[in-house]
């Protein structure tokens, strides 16, 4: 009898050994699978990585080939002077210019543009955006107001301006309208959304009232989402504003055409002192919507600091060309 319960043990524990060796195996061959699927990953990053460097002619000899100058050009954007004895960046020749061409005077006019393009939008994003919801627009027709709303946004800001130059040249006006367009399909997709997470209860109520399809709307779905909208609209308002800025790049007007005039003519002091007001003008739109925003929502935001503005400026610049 105990012969019979050792070799039953025996067997049990022989069983349990196979198990774990093949429990170890498994282990160990799936972690070389995802090693090597790590490594082939790395493998055709790397080579998409180097053909696009080759694609767009990067070279770090042409970069070390013209460093001097790129220097020089620093020296320029950067005037030095002396106080108290101790080198200093002459913040004098940026004042001078500004008030010479009325820099402050050329960012209202970028502000107008992003303000009025804004408020030019927003009846379309309404309407696109409302329609383009599955709970006011049937499927699949509310696809419609949805692929039209994509369209516009495929289409950057730039590239509107450009569609619109028959209308009056290259201007603040078709600058205004492209801002316009371009926020209609930016601002209406972030509608949509906002009326999809609604809550079924007081769209109910409503409908118990006897209400026909558009009190619904307005009174059941609207009012849920009257602060999102408005929270939504005032960050579409820091996008245009920065917008309206890179327009002047192609001749819109306001404040960017005058940095791509100074840009031109290789005027790198002039350059920064326009850099620098278009800085102030961006961080203080930015910084009324992020207040503005934070009220509304009571606690739900309380927005971005000042330094946290200030160092993703470049980054929401650069992003803002081509969107």
């Amino acid at each position: 009898m105990s012969d019979d319960k050792s070799d039953k043990l025996r067997s049990d524990g022989g069983t349990q050994t196979n198990t774990i060796e093949s429990s170890l195996q498994e282990i160990t061959l799936t972690k070389r699978i995802k090693w090597g699927m790590a490594f082939a990953l790395s493998v055709v990053f790397g080579f998409i990585f180097f053909e696009a460097l080759a694609e767009v002619g990067f070279s770090v000899s042409e970069i070390l080939y013209y460093w001097p100058e790129f220097q020089d050009a620093l020296g320029d954007f950067f005037p030095q002077t002396t106080l108290f004895g101790l080198p200093f960046v002459d913040f004098g020749e940026y004042w001078q210019f500004i008030q010479s061409r009325d820099l402050f005077g050329a960012a209202i006019v970028t502000l107008a543009m992003g303000f009025a393009g804004t408020v030019l939008g927003i009846p379309g994003a309404l309407l696109l955006g409302v329609l383009g919801s599955e709970r006011v627009t049937p499927y699949p027709f509310n696809f419609i107001f949805r692929g039209t709303m994509s369209v516009i946004r495929a289409i950057p800001a730039l590239v509107w301006a450009l569609i619109y130059i028959p209308l009056g040249g290259v201007s603040p006006f078709t600058a205004t309208l492209a801002i316009g367009t371009d926020t209609m399909g930016n601002l209406g997709r972030l509608f949509t959304d906002a009326l999809e997470e609604v809550e079924d209860g007081p769209i109910e109520a409503i409908e118990s009232t006897g209400a026909n399809r558009r009190q619904t709307v307005v009174f059941g779905m609207l009012s849920q989402v009257f602060t999102p909208f408005i929270a939504w609209t005032m960050y579409i308002l820091e996008i245009n504003t920065r917008i309206a800025v890179t327009m002047g790049l192609i001749g819109g007007g306001g404040i960017g055409y005058i940095l791509q005039t100074q840009r031109s003519l290789f005027k790198y002091t002039n350059m920064m002192a326009t850099i620098i007001v278009i800085f102030v003008l961006v961080i203080s739109v930015e910084l009324v919507s992020q207040r503005v925003r934070s009220y509304i929502r009571g606690e739900e935001e309380e927005g971005l600091s000042v330094l946290e503005l200030i160092i993703g400026f470049p980054q929401r610049m650069a992003r803002s060309i081509w969107e």
